[in-house]
């Protein structure tokens, strides 16, 4: 029960810090005209971060010019599939709290629901794994495409000399970097889970039973007569454990006891 709540909790932090993002970077273009420059460009972008969407003005240095810029790079994918593994996590996770709490019978019955559990933590753990480094790897890429120094070599005002262009400040990671982090942490909780979720199935609860069945099928082996100790009486040769105090035909009155008495 407290793993489905640390499960929500945390997948709720990797959607947020990394659906939520909102991020600025500023760049100067100080030109040899003065009247031309502008020392404060304002870029904003955002998730799923489709960078080539993002724009801005710059100044051509020439007179009142400007022209439009664009940023370099599409990594939506990697961004929106680990957010959408997140979201699925959460509700799934959801789900089987609710189940764990009032269906408890239902989730037993035919350990469908075990089994059910066990598949889809399984899927969920490697989800999270491919997912988290796919977007580490995004993110990496986005630090370097809106690294301001890198910006700057997009405006063409700043491949001239005279000019002088500089970065203002860059982009705030911090949100971003939790994202990854509770990204990998995820995976941790669902890849441990895996074992809790595996003693609730069939297969656990089999191989529990198995060890103890054998020595008490063994000793109810053991345990069974082999023969039936009256079966040899009527042949005369054998004689069972409850007729050992009736006489034999040779202690009988008035028969022979002896060899000498029948000389």
């Amino acid at each position: 029960m407290c793993m489905c709540k640390f499960v929500c909790l945390f997948a709720i932090f990797a959607f947020a810090t990394c659906g939520g993002y909102t991020g600025q970077l500023r760049v100067s273009v100080d030109c040899m005209e003065k009247a031309s420059s502008n020392l404060s460009i304002g870029i904003d972008f955002a998730y799923p971060f489709r960078l080539h969407q993002v724009s801005f003005e710059a100044p051509l240095c020439e007179g009142m010019r400007r022209e439009r810029v664009a940023l370099i790079g599409d990594y939506s994918s990697s961004a929106e599939f680990f957010v959408t593994i997140a979201v699925f996590a959460f509700l799934y996770s959801l789900m089987a709290t609710i189940v764990y709490i009032f269906f408890q019978n239902k989730y037993r019955e035919n350990n469908r629901g075990p089994l059910i559990d066990f598949i889809v933590t399984v899927v969920f753990s490697f989800m999270w794994l491919v997912s988290s480094s796919a977007w580490a790897k995004a993110l990496s890429d986005v630090k370097v495409a809106t690294d301001p120094d890198e910006v700057q070599l997009l405006i063409s005002a700043c491949k001239i000399q005279t000019n002088k262009c500089g970065s203002v400040h860059g982009p705030r990671w911090s949100g971003l970097n939790t994202s990854v982090v509770f990204g990998f942490l995820n995976f941790v909780l669902w890849a441990g889970n895996i074992w809790f979720v595996f003693k609730e199935t069939g297969w656990h609860k089999g191989a529990a039973r198995y060890p103890g069945g054998a020595p008490e099928k063994q000793a109810g082996t053991f345990n069974q007569q082999p023969y039936n100790q009256g079966s040899f009486d009527q042949s005369g040769g054998y004689s069972a454990q409850g007729d050992l105090g009736q006489p034999s035909e040779y202690s009988q009155v008035g028969g022979p006891t002896s060899y000498s008495n029948q000389m």
